[in-house]
């Protein structure tokens, strides 16, 4: 099965290039963005070895998708998508920051609540809770954007202002979006029957200075859904939830010895666990979007992207 692990254009009006830990982003002329979606599989901030058939193609019509649904709350980047792989939108600043928010005790927040901690990124937990219980009220821990192969970092918004990451007036309105986007994807999941745990949004700024959404928004890359029936009987019985999100590589991850650590070595991902994920993938796909998903031709992914990316280009700067 063919996928795309890296790329390597050269498009008209080509600046430079970015290759982050899933898409790789080409300035074209200083005011446009071409974001590809690669198949590569990234967990505890580190590169799998072997890319996920469809993987790029899914995450990036989802992100298309979703920021369309919810671009009468939030401006996005979006302008247009020339490829199931591809996106193309306005060039922005990005904020050094990734804004996560956080309705459900899971995940991250659930191992340093275990671990003892109360406090999250400058928020205080309450007492007496267990993994996946509900937050009285969805809580903002926001990351430090990492380069490839480094690790995001927790840092709080005191942290973050103090440090001049982001100015007071821009980070009231990273939190304003953020929750608006978080209660608007909530919404979409529970018409769904799901329940939207976790994500985390990116933003940045246009030469204009308008802040805007930028990169992935409510994929399973960046967000963590539970299945709403049943939701509240599995957290009675203090059994695991029933989740759709990348979780699942986490979890087989740490069952193998792996949690991107120091020393670790990522453990051997054969065909047929591949196959799985990939599976795994477009099921998530079809629960989320309420779709079948469509497979694209990859015969020649790389061939079909630039002709695509081209033929936009073209059209795009006559």
């Amino acid at each position: 099965m063919q996928t795309i692990t890296t790329t390597n254009f050269t498009f008209p009006g080509q600046k430079n290039v970015y290759h982050g830990k899933v898409r790789e982003v080409y300035t074209i002329n200083d005011d446009l963005l071409v974001m590809i979606a690669t198949d590569r599989l990234s967990a505890f901030d580190v590169v799998m070895p072997k890319g996920i058939p469809y993987k790029g193609q899914i995450l990036n019509q989802m992100a298309t998708k979703f920021m369309q649904a919810t671009q009468d709350i939030v401006p996005n980047w979006l302008l247009a998508t020339p490829d199931p792989n591809v996106a193309v939108g306005h060039l922005c600043e990005p904020f050094k920051v990734e804004m996560v928010i956080r309705g459900y005790l899971s995940g991250h927040a659930a191992r340093e609540y275990a671990a003892g901690k109360r406090e999250l990124c400058g928020v205080i937990m309450p007492e007496g809770m267990k993994a996946n219980d509900k937050f009285p009220t969805p809580i903002i821990t926001p990351s430090t954007k990492a380069d490839l192969g480094d690790h995001d970092e927790d840092i709080s918004r005191e942290e973050i202002l103090a440090n001049g990451i982001v100015s007071e007036a821009d980070y009231l309105v990273l939190e304003k979006y953020t929750r608006d986007l978080f209660q608007r994807g909530t919404e979409i999941a529970a018409s769904k029957g799901l329940i939207l745990v976790d994500t985390k949004y990116e933003f940045g700024k246009t030469k204009e200075g308008k802040i805007v959404l930028i990169d992935e928004i409510h994929t399973p890359d960046s967000s963590r859904y539970f299945y709403a029936d049943g939701y509240q009987e599995r957290q009675e019985k203090g059994e695991d939830q029933k989740q759709l999100s990348k979780e699942f590589v986490r979890q087989w991850l740490i069952a193998n010895g792996f949690q991107g650590k120091e020393g670790q070595q990522v453990p051997e991902m054969n065909d047929e666990y591949i196959a799985s994920v990939s599976e795994r993938y477009i099921e998530l796909y079809e629960k989320i979007m309420g779709e079948k998903f469509v497979k694209a031709d990859v015969s020649n992914i790389t061939n079909r992207i630039e002709t695509n990316v081209n033929q936009f280009l073209n059209e795009y700067y006559k």
